[in-house]
């Protein structure tokens, strides 16, 4: 395929999917939680640590923009997991790197959208990333 025709179905799928991810509300529409539980909005976040094949997000400066960026936003709690990340570049290749996915429930009228596109943005400018992945899904949660 050509690079051009790739780019162009590229940006269609990436239009369909972040029409379906900044719409929480169109998403949880509808959805009826079993007894005992409540609706939430879950965000999913996925933080690369290298750019090019150079890691510059050391564990201690990750751990430094967790404690600033994303728990004062999110201070009722969040889960942190190690990941192994893989994407295609713009030129075609390959690239794998560590990844740091962050899990955060909100109840569904608090403004996660907002929040996490402050916590994106500061981590693209901080570690010269080009995206933080962000996927958004309704959930049932018990506690």
């Amino acid at each position: 395929m050509e690079k051009r025709t790739r780019h162009k179905v590229c940006a269609v799928v990436f239009a369909a999917l972040l029409a379906s991810v900044t719409a929480p509300s169109a998403q949880t529409d509808g959805l009826s939680c079993p007894a005992g539980t409540e609706l939430f909005t879950e965000y999913r976040l996925f933080f690369g640590r290298s750019r090019g094949n150079v890691e510059v997000v050391s564990d201690a400066a990750w751990r430094a923009f967790l404690a600033k960026e994303i728990t004062p936003r999110f201070p009722d709690g969040l889960t942190v997991l190690d990941a192994a990340g893989q994407w295609r570049d713009g030129m075609g290749t390959i690239v794998r790197e560590r990844t740091k996915l962050v899990i955060i429930l909100v109840k569904r009228d608090m403004d996660g959208m907002r929040r996490t596109d402050e916590i994106a943005g500061t981590y693209k400018r901080s570690f010269g990333q080009e995206s933080v992945l962000r996927v958004v899904t309704a959930a049932c949660v018990s506690f």
